[in-house]
């Protein structure tokens, strides 16, 4: 089976945030046995900002309580998140029925979440991903709906109605 222009946008789209969490926990990582309290306040300077504010103050007070075992957490789970993604995207790029369902059940996993955030504070941001998701969900799905039933490309498991092959 192949996949459509839709589903290798999608798929394009998971590899990317897939790429993004990957590279944001190897940096994670480049933290480990650094000085983190040393490296945040030279940020929160260099960045000219007031360490007695609150959101420089939070940054500051977080920096002082990670711990390798911390990081190392973080780094896994962003890790295995990025493993998942980009196994979704190469499956969809190549029209794998078995990602059809993997993109159905992560993003339709994540609308719970996503509606909460919104009854709690609704802005731009949190509608726009929450519409890309469901729009991702609703295409994944309906594509697997019009393959399930025989409505979908030809392919293996989904022959051509017109007979040829």
């Amino acid at each position: 089976m192949s996949a459509d222009k839709g589903e290798r946008v999608v798929a394009a789209f998971e590899a990317a945030k897939g790429l993004l969490v990957l590279f944001a926990g190897f940096g994670l990582l480049a933290f480990v046995d650094a000085d983190t309290q040393r490296i945040a306040e030279e940020l929160v300077r260099t960045l000219h900002l007031n360490p007695a504010k609150r959101l420089p103050r939070i940054f500051l007070d977080a920096a002082e309580r990670v711990s390798d075992m911390r990081l190392w957490t973080i780094a896994t789970f962003a890790l295995g998140y990025s493993l998942l993604r980009l196994s979704e995207a190469y499956g969809l790029w190549f029209g794998k029925r078995w990602a059809e369902w993997l993109a159905v059940a992560s993003g339709a996993f994540y609308v719970p979440f996503e509606v909460y955030a919104l009854y709690e504070r609704v802005t731009g941001l949190r509608v726009a991903t929450l519409t890309a998701n469901l729009a991702i969900v609703a295409y994944v799905a309906f594509m697997l709906w019009q393959r399930t039933h025989g409505r979908g490309p030809p392919g293996p498991g989904n022959p051509d109605p017109r007979g040829s092959t």
